[in-house]
């Protein structure tokens, strides 16, 4: 089953809710390392999180992680209790 991309600016239009398992602690290097690639070379991440209509990935950059979220471009945020997987 192939995971649909969605565009970082439809990200406010889905109903983001938790994985089905917390994955926070197993990212968090990920997330540290995706945070440093966006902010240091621009590069970005794919990042997949759970919503009510299944996962969706999103291709973008990480501009900074919080205790609760990730935070992209434009002030939106996704739920670190959201996310599935990060690649880059």
């Amino acid at each position: 089953m192939s995971i649909e991309i969605v565009a970082k600016e439809h990200i406010e239009y889905l109903n983001i809710i938790n994985a089905k398992e917390d994955h926070t602690t197993d990212l968090k290097t990920k997330l540290d390392e995706a945070q440093r690639l966006g902010n240091e070379f621009k590069s970005k991440a794919v990042i997949t999180f759970n919503t009510t209509i299944g996962p969706k990935r999103v291709d973008t950059t990480v501009w900074s992680v919080t205790e609760k979220y990730i935070q992209l471009k434009n002030n939106i945020h996704i739920p670190l209790k959201s996310l599935i997987d990060i690649e880059f």
